[in-house]
């Protein structure tokens, strides 16, 4: 018995000698953190609700290499966001920008706070002159 719980210890610390960091999929650390901050800046296009550096879904990955490589190729943040863009559509950006096409997207909540504040306002109105209503009746 004690052979066999020596036998494990030594094979788990055997082992861990074995074990190193992780190395960054990139060899190198600046187009790795320009990654990063590139891909907190850009949807996920299966998961929809995280960032394209949250997501461990298959094509958030293909899209990380993607960007990857256009990065080594020596293109800049913008130029890699405007052909996702290109390809994806503003979908693709995490933050859509303001224009023409998405002021319903950006708008839109406000204008059904207000339309809800403006339908609870007559709705209570409406009551109120009801009860005086039936309180003259009375």
């Amino acid at each position: 018995m004690t052979r066999v719980l020596i036998l494990l210890v030594s094979v788990l610390l055997f082992c861990n000698l074995l074990a190193g960091e992780a190395k960054p999929l990139a060899q190198d650390p600046v187009l790795e953190g320009r990654l990063k901050t590139l891909s907190q800046e850009l949807r996920c296009l299966v998961c929809q609700n995280q960032t394209l550096s949250e997501s461990n879904a298959p094509l958030a990955e293909d899209l990380r290499n993607e960007i990857r490589q256009q990065m080594r190729e020596g293109k800049s943040n913008q130029e890699v966001i405007d052909y996702l863009v290109a390809r994806y559509g503003d979908f693709v950006r995490y933050r859509p920008p303001l224009k023409e096409s998405t002021w319903l997207l950006w708008f839109g909540p406000f204008i059904g706070i207000i339309a809800g504040a403006g339908l609870l306002f007559i709705t209570l109105k409406k009551r109120a002159s009801n009860q005086e209503f039936e309180a003259e009746d009375i």
